[in-house]
């Protein structure tokens, strides 16, 4: 599918069996650089066979085409709405990632529409290419689980040397750049932090507020920047590092996931990385998440992961 043009049509309304389903998905995207690929990305979403009922995103600032790209292409999809975001950093920003600038953009774009009059929200990256049943596959899940809160399915990039792989994820974990939820999930976890970490805080109060959390391996999306890269790989890891601390997860598990991260290239140095950003954040004494429930919640759940073989 990559590089493939999609003719933009016509939304197709869908049925499950003799029923039509019609959810109203309501998709924020916050954006910035993604000139490369924002028109494939486009384009895909154009083309779901169950489309968005509306699609904001909002571009920080970028310093490439990106929004050009954007402009032009906003005539042609009736669902889509692009705005600027208007504020500056009083001083550079170095990592933007780890300045909470993704949740920031995307409750700014939240914040343009009465965002409870849809039955999912969803926030959407600006390098991820959906296959054009997406939303389709997702929203039948979402059907056949009440309970079902937030949900997402798999990432695939290519490697340096041109293979493409499928990126692992915990099945309880929804990756951040495709992350979808109920409406009722969302009013009950608050939307979503704008700090560090987020996208595990997100989902972990989900399931405090009794919801289930799903990643569908079968849902594959195409993902065309590495995960953690935008910033530089290892600035990367070491933010990850830092989250694992603001959400409360302990040394023995961040020992183990570092041995996991350290399999990534560049080899052993992620996992340094990872570790780096952990104590750096220990040693600057960052806000974790002020919630004492949640702080025990999340060590629960980390204590089962930990006693269940193959969950790390």
């Amino acid at each position: 599918m990559t590089g493939q043009v999609i003719t933009l049509r016509p939304r197709r309304p869908v049925t499950r069996g003799r029923a039509p389903l019609e959810p109203r998905i309501l998709i924020v995207s916050p954006v910035r650089n993604e000139g490369a690929h924002i028109e494939r990305v486009v384009r895909a979403v154009a083309a779901q066979e169950l489309q968005p009922a509306l699609w904001i995103v909002v571009d920080d600032r970028s310093e490439d085409e990106t929004l050009a790209v954007l402009r032009r292409l906003e005539p042609e999809v009736p669902f889509l709405r692009v705005i600027e975001a208007d504020d500056r950093p009083a001083a550079p920003v170095r990592d933007r990632l780890a300045a909470g600038a993704a949740p920031r953009n995307f409750n700014r774009g939240l914040a343009t529409v009465d965002w409870r009059r849809y039955t999912h929200v969803m926030k959407l990256d600006g390098d991820v290419e959906l296959r054009p049943s997406y939303m389709r596959e997702l929203m039948r899940r979402f059907a056949a689980d009440p309970r079902l809160g937030l949900a997402g399915g798999v990432l695939q990039e290519t490697t340096p040397g041109g293979a493409t792989r499928l990126i692992r994820i915990a099945p309880n974990h929804v990756h951040g750049a495709l992350k979808c939820y109920s409406l009722a999930c969302f009013e009950r976890i608050g939307g979503l932090q704008e700090r560090l970490g987020w996208d595990t805080i997100d989902e972990t109060y989900a399931r405090m507020r009794g919801f289930r959390t799903r990643t569908f391996p079968e849902l594959v999306s195409v993902h065309h920047r590495p995960i953690g890269s935008a910033d530089g790989t290892l600035r990367g890891h070491a933010r990850h590092g830092e989250c694992a601390y603001i959400g409360h997860q302990t040394a023995v598990w961040v020992m183990l996931r570092s041995l996991r991260v350290g399999r990534r290239r560049p080899a052993a140095i992620s996992g340094l990385a990872f570790l780096y950003g952990y104590a750096r954040a220990a040693a600057r004494g960052v806000e974790r998440v002020p919630d004492p429930e949640y702080r025990r919640f999340a060590r629960r759940e980390l204590r089962r992961r930990l006693l269940t073989p193959g969950a790390r």
